[in-house]
């Protein structure tokens, strides 16, 4: 299947929490989202890994996407491998999306950033026609994204840029809480994390506000991106 957008995360709720806004935007505007996990999350202090399953595919459900699925690369253990890399071109080109969203380029937690580099090595080496991948027993066709843009996690970046997001800010701590296993639940017996408190809502809206008062817009969602990025209308710039 086509996509028109692919986000990958190193971790189950690594997309929704950081992008969760954009993807609903566009889902809403009939796009077709699909998303990749690179892990089960299996070193998360809490929740299981068939509780971050059943959470997937809940806010999956939420999203609309039309495809979600896990690589299982390994929670803290997974390099920047040949094979690792094959994996996800193999996903590339079988879902040609048209943008690739990936982690961090740096933060807090090191799987990031290696998520960050292994998405974007991966997305150019999959335009070379000399790499053979196949799907099914069927071989691929080279394929690379138009755009490959990583968004901004844990860690305050500069932005590059910074999507609108307005229209769908205040969906995303509802997106977020489909993974009740990690986030705040008064109920809950588990080991508090730095995002099990109830305050960890507010730090995800306050850093929409933050980006969206850069626009003169309610909420915003930011970016980095390691070329130079263009326009053909001045008119559409915030």
């Amino acid at each position: 299947m086509k996509l028109d957008i692919l986000a990958f995360g190193a971790h189950p709720d690594d997309v929704e929490i950081s992008v969760g806004a954009t993807l609903l935007k566009y889902s809403d505007e009939g796009k077709s989202i699909g998303i990749i996990d690179l892990t089960e999350g299996e070193l998360g202090t809490r929740g299981s890994i068939e509780q971050r399953y059943k959470e997937s595919e809940k806010a999956g459900q939420m999203l609309g996407l039309k495809v979600r699925s896990n690589l299982n690369l390994g929670d803290g253990t997974f390099e920047l491998s040949h094979e690792n890399k094959i994996k996800i071109i193999e996903k590339i080109r079988l879902h040609q999306p048209e943008i690739i969203l990936a982690n961090s380029l740096s933060d807090r937690h090191p799987d990031h950033g290696k998520g960050a580099k292994l998405v974007a090595d991966a997305s150019f080496l999959s335009g070379l026609d000399k790499i053979k991948t196949e799907h099914d027993g069927i071989p691929q066709t080279k394929y690379r994204p138009r755009l490959l843009l990583h968004y901004i996690q844990d860690y305050y970046l500069t932005p590059d840029f910074i999507l609108d997001v307005s229209s769908h800010g205040s969906e995303k701590v509802n997106l977020i809480k489909c993974y009740s296993s990690q986030f705040y639940n008064p109920n809950s017996e588990e080991m508090d994390t730095p995002i099990s408190g109830k305050e960890f809502f507010d730090f995800i809206e306050g850093r929409m506000l933050c980006y969206g008062r850069e626009l003169g817009v309610k909420y915003g969602e930011a970016f980095n991106i390691d070329r130079t990025i263009g326009t053909s209308d001045l008119f559409t710039l915030k």
